[in-house]
């Protein structure tokens, strides 16, 4: 009934995050609507900021005979079409596109702007930004005179003047701003001459440059109390621009100065990303604006090199790297580094070696400290742990922790066994231990194995509940034998493992072998020596058996733990029949567990043999399967059936068990189901699986049993 309620209310939420989902886009189309309606009402003083003085140019351009013209532009957000590319000799790099054969174009998009360019020819009004030359006059003294031959133009790509060929098209001409055109409480005009093919005057266009905002406030204040006196040293044609332009004054003020908004989380990263690939100092001169919290501002100084007052050549010999550093950042994030740098033994070094960490570790502790982000991957969260450990990170050693206990599987268990005991991590150690106790099998045959180190071999070969055939803990030495040698540079010999292998060999508990395991795979290996084998096979046979140096007792293994589901079982006439139909069942946990196989009920027409194929999946992910038989009694009992090797449960997951039986056609069949049953201190829930095609489900059917360690 529990799990009935908690599928009506998921199926209530889906209805309402379908509706929210239906409301966020409508909401979004009428957002982009008006975005690009407010795209179309851009105006000039929206693109020119007040320290920026522009000219307005006239330019042709003729297409190529495959319809291509000789630039490019993109749109920028804030600054409108921006030539990225050209080949034109009248349009420069970051020119800004006005308007194109009489269409304004300043809130165009890239799509718009490629309907306009059809015919073979084009005309451009473009707004080119002056290079940024300190003024040499005095500034009290403005003058308005300068003069500049024509045929030149001012590129914003080389900051220099350039002089340009005359075309048929169209050359600008007119008169340069004056020298102290840089000068922000003053007011500039720049002229510009059109000047047709043949040589006709066509247009003459003044283009003003607007004040900063403490002019524009100054003059109006002054123009408000109708003093001639204070007026009269600003030019009146000015006043009467910015008079015009002071309808939308806050909006304008956002938009010209861009850098008062808070940056963006898309451009945080982008700064973070480009200090993680090389330590480049920023570029911009108010960079601080861009942030709106200290984390941000923080995470800028990441690997770079400005106001850097420390170096560390991190990485051994042939393979180090070198990374600024910020004491008094790193000082706050790390108690060692606040004694390396401020403590009573602190040393005044600019460089500092650090050979026993590697750089890639490194880095992920420096961007912790320095941007509060745990960035870790399979690759180097083990070498980021011990950098955490070293320095006294402790939030760092718990998630590399977290990391290492959320990806922990056979195949790896056993080198994060030994290196949590080096870490002294006593519940990552515990949980290795769980999971090489229940897939012993699986753990002793990785590669991981053989990466260990010969006390934690020592630790394995001594473990009481290691879930697993003496023999295949005999093989798995001899390999971590084998790679031992390799590592020493020693001949891979019988001599030389039984050498690495020391007093670890008689940990192995040959005698609790099978004989035919013995005789065909130990006694044969030469590992043992002549004595050793002749005691083992008198100890198989004799009555009195000798004394041997090996432990003797066979392990006691794992007591596997039974989740019986249903409270009564019944037969009838016509009930259960199998023929080739699944029968499934999904389940979930809320502790880690592992699988070994199902309980499944038996003939109820007396005895009987089944082939059982059973399956566990998770997602249609096949996580394990077996086919084997099993023999009914005729009793209501259930009867294991094993899966090769216990299958790891993750909680909070559901998985799906499923069983195809072919034998007697009636059984035994569960009735009475529960959706949650609490074994020990595991809880298991269940629901119906569509993959079922024999009928069972909760309340009734086959799988009664999962069988686990926990």
């Amino acid at each position: 009934m529990r799990l009935n309620c908690q599928v009506f209310k998921e199926e209530l939420t889906l209805v309402h995050l379908s509706r929210q989902v239906a409301h966020l886009h409508s909401a979004l189309e009428k957002t982009q609507a008006k975005e690009r309606a407010e795209r179309k009402c851009t105006t000039l003083t929206q693109l020119v900021p007040f320290q920026s003085p522009v000219i307005l140019v006239a330019t042709q351009v003729q297409a190529d005979p495959d319809g291509h013209y000789s630039f490019s532009v993109r749109w920028v957000e804030g600054r409108g079409l921006m030539v990225i590319h050209t080949e034109d000799i009248n349009l420069c790099l970051n020119d800004r596109l006005v308007e194109v054969n009489g269409v304004s174009v300043l809130g165009s998009s890239e799509e718009e702007l490629k309907l306009m360019l059809k015919t073979s020819t084009i005309h451009n009004f473009v707004m080119r930004q002056l290079p940024q030359k300190p003024p040499q006059e005095d500034p009290s003294a403005p003058n308005f005179s300068s003069e500049r031959s024509p045929g030149h133009t001012m590129c914003q790509h080389d900051n220099l003047p350039t002089t340009t060929s005359r075309v048929p098209s169209c050359t600008e001409v007119g008169s340069s701003p004056p020298a102290s055109y840089l000068r922000q409480d003053l007011t500039v005009q720049v002229n510009t001459l059109m000047v047709d093919a043949k040589g006709r005057n066509m247009k003459c266009l003044t283009f003003l440059l607007m004040l900063p905002e403490s002019v524009k406030s100054k003059s109006s204040k002054v123009s408000k109390k109708g003093s001639p006196s204070s007026s009269s040293k600003l030019p009146p044609v000015c006043y009467e621009i910015i008079t015009l332009k002071t309808k939308k004054k806050k909006k304008m003020a956002t938009e010209i100065f861009p850098t008062k908004k808070p940056a963006s989380a898309t451009t945080v990263q982008q700064y973070q990303q480009q200090n993680l690939n090389n330590n480049n100092t920023i570029q911009c001169c108010n960079w601080q604006g861009l942030y709106s919290t200290i984390r941000e501002r923080n995470a800028v100084m990441f690997n770079n090199e400005l106001m850097a007052d420390v170096h560390f050549v991190v990485g051994q010999s042939g393979g180090t790297q070198r990374l600024p550093g910020h004491k008094y950042v790193l000082a706050v994030g790390s108690s060692v580094f606040h004694a390396m740098f401020y403590g009573e033994l602190a040393e005044d070094k600019d460089e500092i070696r650090i050979p026993d960490v590697e750089p890639p570790a490194f880095l992920a502790m420096l961007k912790y400290i320095y941007c509060d982000e745990i960035d870790l991957s399979a690759d180097t969260v083990l070498a980021t742990l011990y950098a955490a450990k070293k320095y006294i990170v402790p939030h760092l050693a718990r998630a590399c922790v977290n990391f290492l206990e959320t990806s922990l599987s056979a195949k790896n268990a056993c080198i994060l066994l030994s290196q949590s005991c080096l870490f002294e991590e006593p519940d990552l150690t515990q949980r290795c231990w769980e999971v090489i106790d229940a897939q012993a099998e699986l753990a002793l045959k990785s590669e991981g194995f053989c990466d260990i180190d010969s006390q934690t071999l020592e630790s394995i070969l001594r473990r009481e509940t290691l879930n697993a055939k003496e023999i295949v803990v005999f093989e798995a030495a001899l390999s971590w034998a084998e790679a031992e040698c390799q590592r020493k540079e020693m001949n891979t010999t019988i001599d030389n493992k039984r050498k690495v292998l020391g007093q670890a060999v008689y940990l192995i508990r040959i005698p609790t072998m099978g004989l035919d395991d013995f005789a065909n795979g130990a006694a044969q290996s030469g590992v043992l020596t002549l004595n050793e084998t002749n005691d083992i096979f008198l100890w198989y046979t004799a009555a009195k058996k000798p004394e041997l140096q090996f432990v003797s007792q066979p392990r006691k293994g794992l007591t596997p733990q039974k989740c019986h589901r249903f409270q009564s079982c019944a037969y009838r006439s016509n009930q259960w029949r199998y023929r080739g139909r699944c029968d499934s069942i999904q389940f979930a946990v809320d502790k880690r567990v592992f699988i070994a196989g199902f309980g499944l009920y038996g003939s109820s027409c007396g005895s009987a043999e089944y082939t059982a194929k059973i399956e566990l999946k998770r997602q249609g992910v096949v996580l394990g399967t077996n086919l084997s038989k099993y023999f009914s009694d005729g009793s209501s009992n259930t009867f294991p059936v094993w899966f090769e090797y216990p299958v790891q449960i993750e909680p909070d997951t559901f998985y799906t068990a499923s069983v195809v039986l072919d034998g007697n056609e009636l059984s035994y069949f569960g009735q009475e189901g529960m959706t949650e049953v609490q074994c020990g201190k595991v809880t298991f829930q269940f629901q119906c699986s569509s993959d079922s095609t024999n009928g069972t489900g909760v309340q009734g059917g086959q799988i009664p049993e999962l069988i686990f360690y926990a």
